[in-house]
């Protein structure tokens, strides 16, 4: 059994939003999965598509592309984790602050044969 990882890190974008995506395409097939990421309308989709080419392209460098048949690949394990947090502050009404928190994901994507 031959698996493939990609981690991308520090994407700018909430570990909740990047979720929805993956629930999606978690135990398909990668074509299956590439197709559902290329028509889903959610911005988290364009990372995580990125995530699962860059696992495929490292089973094709690791075991030599005439050896690997990437229709027989599927998402064995696809995760995200929560990143940094960036803090901001915000001017509100009678000289009050609100903070403002830009999260941040680390998506795991682990596709197998």
């Amino acid at each position: 059994m031959i698996e493939g990882k990609s981690i991308s890190k520090y994407v700018r974008m909430a570990p909740r939003k990047v979720q929805i995506i993956l629930d999606l395409i978690r135990g398909k097939k990668v074509e299956d999965a590439l197709s559902i990421l290329h028509f889903c309308p959610k911005k988290a989709s364009i990372p995580v598509e990125k995530a699962i080419r860059s696992a495929i392209a490292n089973v094709i460098n690791e075991e030599g592309s005439n050896k690997v048949n990437v229709e027989e690949y599927f998402v064995k394990n696809a995760l995200v984790n929560e990143g940094p947090v960036s803090k901001r502050f915000k001017p509100r009404a009678m000289g009050r602050a609100t903070r403002i928190r830009k999260r941040t994901s680390h998506i795991t994507i682990i596709v197998s044969d």
